[in-house]
């Protein structure tokens, strides 16, 4: 069963069970590209710009009373996800997100109109353009709406998500502060360091990719709101523009504020490039420890086997009892695709020409994207991976009591030379260092028992 829905354009059958109207029918049809939905996360922070507009317009006498609490109990219905499933359209659709936008107008238009005792759907007492929409356009709406869902995911899910992890390894960085360890550079084999000091690495790295995400948020609270079709604000009455930033901020807890040039925040996305190549950062680091936890991990016989990661399930359909790197390898994967979904950001991001930039649903859905399985990548891997590994003292031992770069230690006392002339004969003939050192006469045993003690080789800083 339908019913028939008007748009400049003329009628149009929409099914009688949808909220929505003409304009979402017809993105419908000719918009049928792939499975990527517009982001959940898109649709309810501009139904949270419809509540807010129906506030800031009914305050300023632009918008009935009895219409704006109409509007605002539709899109509190939204909001609360009761109508998910009223937002089918996809991705790839108008550059400016226009279609979505409309999308959003109408189901809070044909909901309103429902609880005012009316059909579901239609334009009366609420008018998806001339109420839901008013004081707005698509061109202001939708980049506002990407600038409040990539705060929210980074605020709410990314930033608590990385500290968990970053916590996770510094507890293990302070738990085998003391452990000893073969060092490695150029994959081969280095002076000492403590298995502690390798995992700070790790904390500092992420550290810093917490650091540029948190330093790119301000640019990416400042809103395009008020600015309408071009950035020049017509058709939004005076102030419009900081007062629904203010009632914005007051929804959602955010310092969220209106963009101090509305050109910029229509015709271009450099706040959410800057984010992007600070999600890029984190992507990084992750992938580092990823892939050092994989190769410390590796074996348990043939490889390093310093570290015993978690066994959280099978690792081959064939050969029975092996136990794969899943969680690293998920990690890495993941890793992969943002920075990937960094250079599509980036391209479209270029792609503005003159006042509107029309790439702004695949930057949108690729930084969401980025956002979600960064954070869920974070806990994932401190509770499945970093919160149970344990290190393996006694094969560190062994690697550190073969290793050649102990020799080291020897050069302030005997000279690079004849150091190196220590190594090289211990690694051809198989031997140890002190057997090669006694055989050459260099040095005695006291003296390399007192020259050569890893304990004392860990000094940060003091080797390359």
């Amino acid at each position: 069963m339908s019913r028939t829905e008007t748009d400049s354009i003329g009628p149009i059958e929409v099914p009688n069970d949808a909220y929505w109207g003409a304009q979402t029918q017809r993105s419908l049809i000719n918009f049928a590209i792939g499975q990527e939905r517009m982001p959940l996360a898109v649709l309810h922070a501009l139904a949270l710009i419809k509540k807010a507009a129906a506030r800031v317009n009914s305050r300023s006498g632009e918008l009935p009373a009895d219409v704006a609490r109409l509007i605002e109990q539709a899109a509190d219905e939204v909001l609360d996800g009761q109508h998910d499933a009223q937002f089918p359209l996809v991705v790839w659709q108008t550059g400016s997100g226009t279609q979505s936008n409309m999308n959003v107008n109408e189901v809070i238009a044909g909901r309103a109109n429902e609880l005012a005792g009316g059909n579901r759907g239609g334009k009366t007492p609420v008018h998806p353009n001339d109420h839901v929409n008013r004081a707005q356009s698509s061109n202001d709406c939708f980049p506002t709406a990407m600038h409040i869902a990539a705060v929210q995911g980074v605020r709410h899910a990314l930033l608590p998500a990385l500290a968990e992890l970053r916590d996770g390894l510094q507890d293990q960085a302070q738990r085998h502060a003391n452990l000893v360890k073969t060092g490695r550079t150029h994959m081969m084999d280095a002076t000492p360091i403590t298995f502690g000091q390798e995992l700070s690495a790790f904390v500092a790295q992420l550290g810093h990719a917490e650091a540029a995400i948190r330093a790119a948020l301000p640019a990416v609270c400042e809103l395009a709101q008020g600015g309408t079709a071009v950035g020049t604000g017509l058709n939004a009455p005076a102030g419009f523009a900081e007062a629904i930033a203010a009632e914005l901020a007051a929804l959602t807890g955010l310092p969220l504020t209106s963009a101090p040039n509305k050109f910029a925040a229509l015709a271009g996305h450099e706040p959410l490039v800057q984010l992007s190549g600070a999600l890029k950062t984190l992507a990084v680091a992750l992938m580092k420890l990823a892939n050092d936890l994989r190769l410390l991990g590796s074996g348990p016989r043939a490889g390093f086997a310093e570290v015993r990661l978690p066994a959280n399930e099978p690792g081959s359909s064939i050969m029975p009892g092996k136990v794969n790197p899943t969680q690293c390898e998920a990690l890495s994967m993941l890793a992969c695709q943002v920075l990937g979904n960094d250079a599509t950001i980036s391209f479209a991001a270029s792609q503005g020409h003159l006042q509107l930039n029309v790439f702004k649903p695949v930057i949108i859905h690729n930084l969401l994207q980025s956002i979600r399985l960064l954070a869920d990548g974070c806990r994932n891997f401190q509770q499945h991976c970093v919160a149970d590994l344990q290190p393996d003292a006694a094969q560190m031992a062994a690697h550190l009591e073969n290793g050649l770069m102990l020799v080291t230690a020897l050069n302030p006392h005997i000279g690079y030379d004849k150091a190196a002339e220590i190594a090289k004969k211990a690694y051809t003939e198989g031997s140890t260092l002190r057997q090669a050192a006694l055989q050459l006469g260099y040095l005695n045993e006291e003296e390399f028992d007192q020259w050569v003690r890893p304990q004392d080789m860990l000094g940060a800083g003091r080797h390359d």
